[in-house]
């Protein structure tokens, strides 16, 4: 029986921060990547650190958009780095960057911006999106991308045309959970699908509860699932037979944070021990289980294969742990941040917070 490819992608982007509704506001760009704490990167640094120590080969699909932003390209030096660091490098994108082609961008009404939301442009405005991406990765000096990601996983037929005409034969655009077009043609799971000539690996969704005929849609992230219940969903989908997963992440779900501009920030142990426990199953288990990058893993997958859209199940006594872990540690993240920064909460640890910290 082959390996289960298991892809670890991280969506490495930079963010507008409010700087659209905010005119004193402004974007941010290596804070939100490298998310720096006392001197030490918490965000891909400690990504980068974690995958070298466990022999991890992770998918970084990667925005370009931010050039029409930050002339002085801080993109650049960081997809060069992933490049030589050994990982895949893909395309990403996020059309609400195209606003600041507009010298006035702050005064454009906020019914005449471009949409972030990719389904709703033209193929022609996709290509040129795409095509934009494709100049910059040469520009940077790094292999043209094979597959693609769409910000915030929106998508649509005239998206996947639009990549089919740029070359673009992969992509990984789908999470249900995250964001549910209504089209039933694109309510994928799991597993390998073709949509006009592009192979579409989704991020792995899940149900991970059901009580009678109402059951709630996960999509499978670092952020928003425990080590336990990735595990099994891992050994759920080697026994079903889906031959690929993709798990989806970002730098700064490594951090806590009390800013826009990543300026109060402390390590998010919960998420990083995540990332750490699910490095180490896959190399202590690398017999059953391929940690690889997306474009490798669809080149390995046989193009005829037809994958069935599977929903796998969590367990109840799995769900109910993560969310009270969840609950417990955003609450004392923000009483942390309050200590080490200031203001509000400063004096006092409230009774219910301290009780879950103990446990």
């Amino acid at each position: 029986m082959a390996r289960t490819r298991v892809c670890i992608t991280i969506d490495t982007e930079f963010s507008i921060a409010g700087a659209f509704s905010d005119k004193t506001k402004q974007p941010v760009a290596e804070p939100l990547v490298w998310c720096n704490v006392d001197g030490r990167s918490e965000g891909l640094g400690f990504m980068l650190d974690t995958f070298r120590r466990y022999d991890i080969q992770a998918t970084f699909f990667v925005d370009t958009q931010h050039r029409h932003y930050f002339k002085h390209d801080p993109m650049r030096p960081i997809a060069q780095q992933l490049h030589a660091a050994g990982h895949e490098v893909q395309l990403h994108a996020h059309p609400c960057w195209t606003n600041f082609q507009n010298s006035d961008w702050r005064n454009t009404p906020r019914a005449e911006r471009i949409s972030d939301d990719i389904s709703q442009h033209s193929i022609e405005a996709t290509v040129k999106l795409i095509d934009q991406g494709i100049d910059t990765f040469k520009e940077w000096g790094i292999p043209r991308p094979r597959a693609f990601r769409s910000g915030n996983l929106h998508h649509g037929d005239g998206l996947y045309q639009a990549l089919a005409q740029t070359g673009i034969t992969y992509s990984s655009n789908i999470g249900v959970a995250i964001h549910d077009s209504g089209n039933p043609d694109y309510r994928l799971f799991s597993g390998q699908h073709q949509r006009h000539g592009v192979k579409e690996y989704p991020v792995l969704s899940f149900s991970d509860w059901r009580i009678g005929p109402k059951q709630n849609i996960k999509s499978l992230t670092i952020a928003g699932s425990s080590f336990a219940e990735t595990r099994r969903l891992l050994e759920k989908a080697r026994s079903e037979g889906i031959p690929l997963v993709v798990v989806l992440t970002h730098p700064f779900e490594f951090v806590q944070k009390r800013d826009l501009a990543f300026t109060q920030t402390r390590p998010d142990r919960l998420t990083q021990g995540r990332l750490r426990k699910l490095c180490e199953f896959l190399q202590e288990n690398s017999d059953r289980f391929d940690a690889c990058g997306l474009a490798s893993a669809a080149d390995a997958i046989p193009a005829a294969q037809a994958s069935e859209n599977k929903l796998l199940k969590g367990r109840l006594w799995h769900t109910v742990p993560r969310m009270v872990a969840q609950v417990a540690n955003d609450r004392i993240g923000k009483w942390k941040l309050a200590q080490q920064y200031g203001k509000a909460g400063r004096n006092a640890l409230p009774e219910d917070v301290k009780t879950l910290q103990g446990r």
